[in-house]
């Protein structure tokens, strides 16, 4: 029962951070569309957990953390909101990278899962272009 618990309340903190975040049309305004790929690795015999691509509109929520897929990970996962605000910021249109996850797997950090991902940013057509 305390599981069910546990997980009830994550699940409650996770809806709420994702209503702070805002919409990306208000925390991005010049952003007109995101697509982000990425592909999930694990330390196992079979490495590729998962492949997953996102598209991004202005009326989604600008909440990019990715929870850890590995089951025993504590505390990890992949926050992108870092590096999507600094693309934004700069007006970067495409990046490549990877993150590792830093979580706990029973009371001991490691690197057991890692993501590559590549981040493609759309812009609205300013008006002074336009003119």
């Amino acid at each position: 029962m305390t599981n069910n618990k546990n997980y009830a309340l994550r699940m409650e903190l996770k809806k709420q951070n994702i209503a702070v975040a805002g919409l990306v049309s208000e925390r991005f305004p010049t952003v007109s569309k995101m697509v982000i790929k990425m592909t999930y690795y694990q330390k196992r015999a079979n490495p590729v957990l998962m492949t997953r691509t996102l598209n991004v509109l202005p009326t989604s929520y600008a909440y990019f953390k990715m929870d850890c897929m590995i089951k025993e990970c504590a505390g990890g996962g992949f926050d992108l909101t870092p590096v999507i605000s600094n693309m934004v910021k700069s007006r970067m249109k495409v990046k490549k990278s990877s993150i590792s996850c830093h979580g706990n797997i029973d009371s001991h950090p490691s690197e057991h899962a890692s993501i590559e991902y590549e981040t493609l940013i759309h812009y609205k057509k300013s008006l002074k272009n336009n003119q």
